[in-house]
């Protein structure tokens, strides 16, 4: 190369040109270019005709490269002299495109000197025209040091080699389209230093070009499973411009020693690999049983340290495998001499036994209403998947009851008793010391099969705290806030496919969130299965022969099924008589191996009814009311539709009602409340000749008792209208205690919401509210003073419930709702009386006796 270079009269990089370009198939055009190069530029632009020169010069401009314009103006001008008539004409053409007629003819002169030269070394010159990659990787030869890399800021400048940065020449015609990457002929420092002759190149051609000159380096090393080696990322740099990066290589290449150790840890010991190998399957399935362990004992000091498996294989492994294709030839020809080679013992892998660990204490399935759900157990304190986890298929899912829950498994329970004894007052805490002690001889007498899971385990817990020591402890004393999470059942809930749809410790918010998709699936297995009755019913609709209850209801664990949401009986729609037979009480939806608990109810549909199952007795008894009651009420079609336009006093009691909902609204709610009395009496008719019966004892009477509820909401009406405007300008804390009492009295549903019994007591509420306004006038201290004796009584009771809907509290939890209505009457109009002596003392002993 270098004698080469020497017998160039020229500039070594254009040199090294001309060398590139005949390697390259581009002589032609580089002789031209190398010339040009080698000679002042051609070009003239005048101080006063700058911009006419331009314009001229524009002919000769290239989108691309200004390397190329020489070779049209080369053109140009051969083309000028061939068809000039006399110098004088050639010489004004010249003038005219504001070029030098003296530098094109030196420009001519060097380029024959360069053509005899490369004539005289057998070079052969190009006769097809060079495409613009080769021209430019051969000029790019000689210019390495003089590329470009676009800076991010909006300088438009470019960073050169060895940290310089530069600038576009004003005058060139590539200006803001020059783009990313160019290289420069030459580099001229003015006020700023600016790249004179530019092209666009691409990072390749670099990369090509200045192999030999690349600085290399690589960084994370890291191993990939599906082309089982360890890769890296590789940068280059080209006298300090980056190259590229982040280039996957193949690490082993570089660096064999990193990357066998990276393959034995992520690979081997990882388990991060594919192999048909035996033993590695064995050695994981080994390490998984000592880690699930680990998981259930919540300990991690029983598997060995990584380190101590990698050593393992270390020894094992020639030191010349650094990746999965060469271990897999490797270990197919030493496995023949050592079948048993690279299988891991237990023993090896166990720090300790992990005693106590067994499946009765820690099993891997739980029955929860005759469904068995797989347990796991996970040991990573502040993960959502600490603890133990059960995953509960969508079907089942508002089947789950959270008593049978709360108990955990066998194995958990200790621990849990333990701490919700240390959350106990001092006082109580200490009848139970020691309370390790206490913890284990409670799971003692509660592990029995019979026991365990039975009922809410705060109240087994209090009955049990009773029964050894005498002392009374209620629920709220219980601080379950301080115990861990690991100590609350933690959900999965996974669709038919096993894909996990959501997870969490709440039970409740799991089955408000996806209550309506656990209904759907509920559904499709009731549509595709038999169901079957209990012992004794009828089927329904020829379709479910009666069977006995299902062991799930009656085994561990198993009490009442928690919220749920129904699924349509096919078949059973349309109905408006009792023409299906006997209703049983539960139905056996059976799939496979699966066994669900249905309920039966009828479900109002307006003009007809149809029949559902339920997943959920309390629901299913909630909606089979409803549903009764539009059936009476299709009984008495004719009888009702006349009832319902001589509703007496229905015009007066509407304008009062208007400001919570319409007149049809309250029309609607007087006729049901009266079907209720007259046809929904507990217990309710279950099968034709029970219905049919009710239907005549109550078709007498439907017209008395409409007349009689709209007497009773007319009263509570009366006392209603003027109340809202009362409570306006009273002071803030008496007007929201107030107007909390009267939303809770009277809303858009009330007649349809509360017993006939519980409304008759209405209208003395109501006038109760009246006599408070009263006396607050004369004496609002006093009104300050008994507001905050009702508040000690009540504020429990209303942390409990919220906001809940009276109609989906418990039955205890209604009845000391009305208690609480009464000690208002008791506090602010005494006058008016109670049915039963009450006081914020009396309420406060209820209260806590329900907790018990």
């Amino acid at each position: 190369m270098g004698r080469k270079l020497a017998k160039l009269p020229l500039d070594p990089r254009v040199g090294r040109m001309i060398l590139a370009a005949v390697d390259n198939v581009c002589l032609t055009e580089m002789l031209i270019i190398a010339s040009a190069l080698s000679v002042q530029d051609p070009r003239d632009r005048p101080m006063e005709y700058q911009q006419q020169a331009d314009e001229k010069h524009k002919k000769f401009a290239d989108e691309k490269s200004e390397f190329l314009s020489f070779l049209k103006i080369w053109r140009w001008f051969e083309q000028a002299i061939e068809h000039k008539k006399t110098n004088r004409q050639l010489q004004d053409n010249c003038r005219e495109n504001f070029l030098s007629q003296v530098r094109l003819r030196e420009w001519r002169d060097v380029h024959s000197q360069l053509l005899t030269i490369v004539k005289e070394q057998g070079w052969r010159l190009n006769e097809a025209p060079a495409t613009y990659e080769q021209l430019h990787m051969a000029l790019l030869t000689g210019l390495l040091g003089n590329i470009g890399f676009k800076m991010e800021d909006d300088s438009g400048a470019y960073l050169g080699a060895r940290g310089i940065k530069f600038h576009i020449w004003p005058g060139s015609t590539l200006g803001k389209k020059a783009g990313k990457w160019i290289m420069a002929a030459e580099l001229v420092e003015t006020t700023r230093l600016y790249a004179r002759c530019i092209a666009q190149i691409q990072p390749e051609w670099v990369e090509k070009i200045g192999a030999h000159l690349l600085k290399k380096s690589w960084g994370e090393p890291r191993w990939e499973k599906r082309t089982a080696q360890v890769t890296a990322s590789e940068r280059a740099t080209l006298y300090g411009i980056v190259v590229y990066s982040q280039r996957r290589i193949n690490y082993a290449q570089h660096n064999p020693l990193d990357a066998r150790e990276i393959f034995i840890r992520d690979a081997l010991v990882g388990g991060d690999y594919e192999t048909r190998s035996p033993f590695f399957a064995h050695n994981h399935k080994l390490i998984k049983e000592i880690e699930n362990l680990e998981h259930k004992s919540r300990r991690l000091d029983v598997l060995v340290d990584d380190q101590l498996i990698y050593a393992f294989y270390d020894k094992e492994i020639p030191s010349d495998v650094v990746n999965g294709a060469g271990f897999e030839k490797w270990y197919k020809d030493a496995s023949r001499e050592n079948p048993k080679l690279l299988y891991l013992i237990r023993e090896e892998l166990m720090r300790h036994e992990a005693a106590g660990v067994t499946t009765e204490l820690f099993p891997k399935t739980m029955n929860v209403t005759g469904i068995e759900m797989g347990l796991t157990y996970h040991f990573e304190p502040g993960s959502p998947r600490d603890g133990v986890t059960l995953t509960v298929p969508l079907f089942a899912l508002n089947q789950i009851p959270r008593e049978r829950a709360d108990w955990l498994v066998p194995g958990m329970l200790k621990e849990k008793v333990q701490l919700l004894l240390k959350s106990l007052p001092q006082k109580l805490r200490r009848h139970c010391v020691p309370l390790p002690e206490y913890a284990a001889r409670f799971f003692e007498r509660n592990e029995d099969p019979v026991r365990f899971g039975r009922g809410d385990l705060i109240d087994a817990l209090i009955a049990d705290i009773h029964a050894q020591t005498g002392v009374r402890v209620m629920t709220t004393d219980f601080k379950l806030e301080t115990l861990p999470a690991h100590l609350f059942m933690n959900f999965k809930v996974v669709d038919e496919h096993g894909r996990q749809l959501d997870m969490g410790r709440n039970l409740a918010t799991l089955q408000a969130e996806l209550g309506g998709q656990a209904r759907q699936s509920f559904q499709r297995m009731a549509e595709a299965t038999p169901a079957a009755g209990q012992a004794g019913a009828k089927p329904l609709a020829q379709q479910a022969a009666p069977a006995p209850a299902p062991a799930a209801a009656k085994g561990k664990g198993a009490p009442a099924p928690a919220p749920a949401a129904p699924a349509p009986a096919s078949a059973h729609t349309n109905i408006t008589g009792w023409t299906f037979g006997e209703l049983p009480e539960l139905l056996e939806i059976t799939q496979g191996k699966i066994t669900l608990i249905g309920f039966p109810a009828l479900v109002d549909k307006g003009t007809h009814c149809d029949l559902e199952v339920f997943d959920d007795p309390n629901v299913a008894a909630r909606t089979h009311r409803i549903g009764m009651r539009r059936l009476f009420a299709l009984q008495f079609k004719d009888q009702l539709k006349f009832a319902e336009k001589n509703v007496p006093g229905l015009q007066q009691m509407g304008m009062q009602f208007m400001s919570v909902g319409s007149p049809d609204e309250l029309r609607e709610q007087i006729v049901g409340k009266a079907l209720d009395i007259a046809c929904l009496q507990d217990p309710l008719p279950h099968d034709a000749a029970s219905f049919n019966k009710r239907k005549d004892e109550g078709k007498g009477r439907i017209g008395l008792l409409i007349n009689e509820t709209a007497r009773l909401v007319g009263q509570i009406l009366a006392e209603f209208h003027g109340l809202p405007k009362r409570l306006q300008g009273l002071p803030p804390a008496v007007a929201s205690d107030m107007q909390a009492q009267l939303q809770g009295l009277i809303h858009k549903r009330f007649v349809a919401e509360t017993e006939y019994s519980q409304l008759a007591h209405f209208p003395r509420y109501l006038k109760a509210m009246n006599v408070r306004l009263e006396k607050l006038r004369g004496n609002p201290t006093r009104d300050a003073q008994l507001m905050a004796e009702w508040q000690t009584a009540a504020s429990q009771f209303q942390r409990t419930v919220k906001n809940q809907p009276l109609k989906n509290l418990d039955p205890r939890m209604i009845e000391f709702r009305w208690m609480l209505e009464e000690l208002r009457v008791s506090l602010f109009a005494q006058e008016l009386r109670t049915p039963m002596p009450v006081s914020a003392k009396r309420l406060q002993k209820v209260w806590e006796s329900m907790l018990r």
